[in-house]
């Protein structure tokens, strides 16, 4: 048997196509869910920082953490390992287009109707007014299309250089569209073959390799041949030779691994400068203060340590931020407009505990600090504060996290 990976826009009717599949074919039903699962129990990390992978929006701290990009890494291993377990599988979602191109055994299917097709699907199904739809679907298209391009540099997610088939759902119909795909299940060309199973190998070594160097804070494009792997350094780095000799000393010990092999790739000569993520320093650090001036230079100051930092100026958008960026360490300011510290240290650590938050002010008072740590903060500091004192606490901070994790 072979494996089916279908893509598809959202008011497609996919989820119909693939019932119709799954009931005359026998196959098994692989969902984007299962592959979060898995990658999450992998990797250690939370199954909403792997799926945010997904979201064409990446973190504000991404660039000091490569969240998304070990996000990715272990998506590729818990697909991986299920293509290894075996054939008969049909894989739904974002997650289908994780596997290399090279796999023969694949039937790649991309199922896309046209927008008034999709508008009305989600006007009958789910009652949708046509502003609402659009709108919805605009924003899923967007996070499709930055998918595709971050996995296959491809700016188009429905080009037809991506896929063995691309099927108008709208124009063709859903028993029609289902019947195209079981007739290819029979094609030769997409049989299981020895030189396509181990490439099913290369991928899982590839993959292997990459959250290997994910764990040390690397992030390069991996490839594998037969145990030959090459990694491929995307970005400028200031001491190339020495990168070149850490990452073959990671790689090499990697079950098998017989030979790596080095390269720069086309984004090497951009401006962009490779950065390996250190764990042991915070790379998720929010700071709310109303001085713009101060906390801007605080956060340049921070980034100068490699300590990754976003700034917000009061307490409703600190309190967003942690609800859509998950920081790990918040600086906070207790006397600003609107929402204080007081109460924004309150409802974080009612909502989000796992969030260490140290204060940092210039008019709290003795009251106030008993208040603060009464409410879980943890330290107390004042402005203005001498920026190695304040990193080591960060550091203190950041070391508390990683044993809670």
């Amino acid at each position: 048997m072979s494996v089916i990976t279908v893509f598809n826009g959202m008011f497609s009717e996919a989820g119909l196509v693939v019932k119709r599949v799954l009931d005359s074919s026998g196959y098994r039903l692989i969902t984007d869910q299962e592959i979060v699962a898995d990658a999450a129990n992998l990797s250690g990390m939370a199954e909403s920082k792997i799926a945010r992978a997904f979201q064409a929006k990446a973190s504000v701290f991404n660039s000091f953490n490569h969240e998304k990009e070990r996000a990715v890494a272990w998506l590729r291993l818990a697909m991986a390992n299920k293509l290894m377990d075996g054939d008969g599988l049909l894989f739904s979602g974002f997650a289908s287009q994780l596997p290399p191109a090279d796999i023969g055994h694949i039937l790649r299917i991309c199922l896309i109707s046209g927008v008034k097709d999709r508008l009305a699907v989600a006007a009958r199904e789910e009652g949708y007014a046509e502003k609402h739809a659009a709108k919805i679907i605009r924003k899923d298209d967007e996070d499709r299309a930055a998918w595709v391009k971050l996995l296959t540099d491809t700016d188009d997610p429905w080009a037809k250089a991506l896929y063995d088939m691309v099927i108008p759902v709208g124009a063709t119909g859903v028993d029609q569209s289902a019947s195209l795909i079981l007739e290819h299940l029979n094609n030769d060309a997409i049989a299981a073959t020895p030189a396509s199973r181990a490439k099913v190998a290369d991928f899982l070594l590839a993959a292997k390799v990459e959250t290997v160097l994910a764990a040390e804070g690397h992030n390069v494009q991996v490839l594998a041949d037969a145990g030959a792997v090459t990694l491929t350094i995307n970005k400028h780095v200031l001491m190339l030779e020495r990168l070149e000799h850490e990452l073959a000393d990671i790689v090499s010990p990697v079950d098998g691994v017989k030979s790596v092999t080095t390269a720069v790739g086309k984004g090497y000569h951009q401006t962009d400068i490779y950065r390996r993520v250190d764990f042991e320093i915070p790379s998720k650090v929010l700071l709310v203060d109303d001085e713009r001036e101060f906390v801007q230079t605080l956060s340049e100051r921070l980034m100068m340590r490699d300590m990754g930092s976003a700034v917000v100026y009061d307490g409703e958008s600190a309190l967003d931020m942690v609800r859509e960026d998950e920081p790990e360490v918040m600086i906070l300011d207790l006397k600003m407009p609107g929402i204080d510290g007081i109460e924004v240290l309150r409802r974080v650590k009612k909502e989000h505990p796992m969030v260490e938050v140290i204060i940092l002010t210039g008019h709290g008072s003795e009251k106030d600090r008993e208040t603060c740590m009464e409410l879980g903060a943890f330290a107390y500091l004042h402005k203005p504060v001498d920026i190695e004192i304040l990193s080591r606490t960060l550091k203190a901070a950041n070391e508390k996290i990683r044993a809670g994790k």
